[in-house]
This record gives structure tokens, sequence and C-alpha cells, in this order.
């Protein structure tokens, strides 16, 4: 049962993998666009929000 379980996360993790790099690099594309125009609220956001993607591609990459 473990080793079926395993593959089923292995498969939902490479489902999650190609969101995950588009959302981290709409995620850049709005970083840029508030360091251009210095919105100070908008750059910790986005920070931040890169961080928890990062997060979540190193667990998925683990798989």
């Amino acid at each position: 049962m473990k080793f079926v379980m395993e593959i089923i996360k292995r498969e939902e993790a490479k489902e999650k993998l190609p969101v995950i790099k588009m959302e981290i690099d709409y995620e850049l594309m709005t970083l840029y666009d508030a360091i251009q125009e210095d919105d100070q609220v908008q750059i910790i956001k986005s920070k931040e929000r890169l961080t928890f993607l990062v997060k979540q591609l190193t667990e998925i990459k683990k798989y």
C-alpha cells in the first residue's frame, strides 16, 4: 500500500510542477513591475509569494 501511495504522490507532483513554474514566472514579472514602479508593498508581497513557491518547488522535486 505504501508503494501505491508513493506512486500517487509522484504523479501529483509531476502535475503540479509546470503550474508552480508558471506561478513563479508570473510572480517574477510582478516583482519586476513593482521594482520599476517603486511599489514597496507589492515588492514585499511578491518576495513572500516567491519564497512560498520556491519552498513548494523544492518539496515537489524531492519526489
